[in-house]
Order: C-alpha cells, then sequence, then structure tokens
C-alpha cells in the first residue's frame, strides 16, 4: 500500500460509485493507473466497497450485544452470530470468553432478505452462554457513511469538495423497501460497485430505473456506500471496545469530542450504566495506552472507562461470505442460534 493507493480509499469513502475517470482527474493521474489499483486491491482482498443501509432511515433499531460464554463456545458462537443476516461487526474479545456483536430489528428487512432480529429472545436459550447483555443505541456521533478514512488526510478538503455527492435530506417517515429494492441491495452490500447493467439484469429494471432507484435511495440516506479494508491497510493493527460512563449534561457533548478523535471509528450514545460506546483503532497497545490516558482522560465528566481489544474479528460491516465460516453446510438457517 501506498499513499496514492490510500488516496483511492479515501475518494471511494468519499462516493463509492465514483468513476475512475472522475477519481483520476481529481487526483491528476491516469484513469488506467486508478483501474489497474483498484483491481490490484480487490483481487488480494485488502479492500471492498460495500453499498449499505442506514437503520434510523429504514425505522429500524440497533442493539450492541455483548455475549458471555464458556471458552469451548466461544468460536461456534461467533461463528453463528457472523452467518446470521441481521448482524454486523461480529468479534471475540476479552480473551476470547466474551463476543460481540450489532444487531439490527425494527423494520424486517435485512440485506440478504432476512426476517425480523430475534436474536436477543434465542441467545439467552443458548447452551454455555453465561450472561447477554444488549444496549440500545441512542444517537450516533460517528460511522455509517462518515468511514474512518475521512479521517486519514490523504486528499484535501478541496478534492474531498470536488468528489462528495450532495448531502442527503432524511426523510419525515420511515424507507419502506419493495422486493425488487432489497434485489438491489443485497447486490450493492456484497460489491457496492456492481456495473449498472448487473443490476438491472438482477431487478429486471432498465439501467436508467437503477440509476434513478439508487439516487433515490442515496439522497434520503437509506443507501450509502463504505470502504471496507484490511486492518494495517492504514497501519492500524489493533481494534478495542470502550464502554464510558458520562452524566447526562454531559453527555452530548463528550460524544462530540469523541466523534473528531482520529482513533474513533464509531461512537454513539446507548442506554445501560456506561453509556457511550466507542470502537476505537490504533497501531498497538502502547497506542492505545496513550489514546486512554491522553485524549480521554482530559475529557470532563467521563466517570468510568472500560476497554475490552478485539482478539478475533469475525464480521465487519457488509455480509459475511459462508464459505469463509467453518462448519456452514448449505441450505442451513443463518438465523438460527446455535
Amino acid at each position: 500500500m501506498d499513499d496514492l493507493d490510500r488516496q483511492i480509499a479515501h475518494a471511494l469513502q468519499v462516493d463509492g460509485r465514483l468513476a475512475f475517470s472522475r477519481i483520476a482527474e481529481v487526483l491528476g493521474v491516469s484513469d488506467q493507473t486508478i483501474a489497474r489499483r483498484w483491481a490490484r486491491l480487490r483481487a488480494d482482498r485488502s479492500m471492498r466497497v460495500l453499498g449499505l443501509t442506514e437503520p434510523a432511515v429504514l425505522g429500524e433499531t440497533v442493539w450492541l450485544v455483548r455475549v458471555s460464554t464458556t471458552p469451548d463456545a466461544a468460536v461456534p458462537l461467533a461463528e453463528t452470530l457472523a452467518r446470521r443476516t441481521d448482524t454486523t461487526w461480529v468479534a471475540m474479545m476479552a480473551g476470547g470468553t466474551e463476543v460481540s456483536a450489532v444487531a439490527r430489528a425494527g423494520s424486517g428487512w435485512t440485506p440478504e432478505g432476512g426476517g425480523e432480529a430475534l436474536l436477543l429472545r434465542e441467545l439467552p436459550r443458548t447452551p454455555r452462554v453465561l450472561a447477554v447483555h444488549a444496549y440500545c443505541q441512542l444517537h450516533q456521533f460517528f460511522g455509517g457513511a462518515e468511514g474512518l478514512i475521512l479521517k486519514s488526510g490523504m486528499l484535501s478538503p478541496d478534492q474531498v469538495a470536488q468528489l462528495a455527492p450532495p448531502p442527503p435530506i432524511p426523510p419525515e417517515e420511515p424507507v419502506r423497501l419493495s422486493a425488487d429494492d432489497r434485489t438491489l441491495l443485497t447486490r450493492l452490500a456484497h460489491d457496492g460497485r456492481t456495473p449498472v447493467a448487473e443490476l438491472a439484469s438482477a431487478t429486471g429494471w432498465s439501467p436508467s430505473a437503477v440509476r434513478r432507484r439508487m439516487a433515490e435511495l442515496r439522497g434520503c440516506g437509506a443507501l450509502y456506500f463504505d470502504v471496507e479494508y484490511g486492518p494495517r491497510v492504514f497501519g492500524q493493527g489493533l481494534r478495542a471496545a470502550v464502554w464510558l460512563s458520562v452524566p447526562p449534561a454531559r453527555l452530548h457533548a463528550t460524544g462530540e469530542a469523541l466523534a473528531a478523535h482520529e482513533e474513533v471509528a464509531f461512537a454513539c450514545a446507548t442506554t445501560g450504566a456506561a453509556n457511550l460506546f466507542l470502537t476505537v483503532v490504533c497501531r498497538d497497545t502502547a497506542e492505545l495506552y496513550a489514546y486512554l490516558t491522553g485524549p480521554v482522560a482530559r475529557l470532563s465528566g467521563v466517570q468510568n472507562v472500560e476497554t475490552y481489544p478485539v482478539v478475533r474479528s469475525l464480521k465487519g460491516p457488509g455480509p459475511f461470505p459462508q464459505s469463509r465460516i467453518r462448519g456452514t453446510r448449505a441450505g442451513q438457517d443463518p438465523n438460527r442460534a446455535p
């Protein structure tokens, strides 16, 4: 990875559907160079663009789930959670005895057509699960369409302004998706740069109808594009979950301050005693310690901090290729608890 690769990543985080010619124009290189670089990044699985949906715009509720298990059950449970279509960001923490996941529920829709999330009701009945804690996301300070790459500084503010699409206008009511919308979004969830011709073939729409519907979904914020990349692409080898307790009077200001930190990939307010949650990305444990004892410690109002390094990440923001999950069988229902 060099700076041009990272500039391409930054450009695609700004707009995942940008034409290579437009990126080349802004970066001052040839179209062929951009296409060749992106093909290499895709081929070695360093990076991919995902078309994702915004839960709030679809009327969904987001839950942050922590599951304590016996040591022998952690890996099978994590793999089962990663197979589900209503989960994202599945990881093992705390020495491999705790599994974390993000679950979505409320609209009855998931990117692959699954039903309403039943995870919170199923987990307590799962063998060898010792405890389940679920926290409702109340407000998102950073994350979603605002990917961590936007904090990398690989593009200048002027370059970002040249590439950025118009900001979305949130609808007054939750967006309801048709079956054809789901087909479209399923394809984009696996590859956000799927050509329009392939999307038209999958949906049965004309190419112009595909472009129009994507523009509508992006315009209201229901659809956005995110760049998923390997943890070391930007020299970030350590990811950690951080829970903070903050007095209600300081909650919003503290969340806004944390969202601006370059180490913070995700920040939200939640229910529970620890009412702020962060995903923090650092080079190593020394940098994590410096962050916690520096920028975090200097924030007034932070009363308690719990930190859990991720020891294994099984699933990110998009759908998980089931071929990469050990033990997946053809025809197996991915939305069943183990």
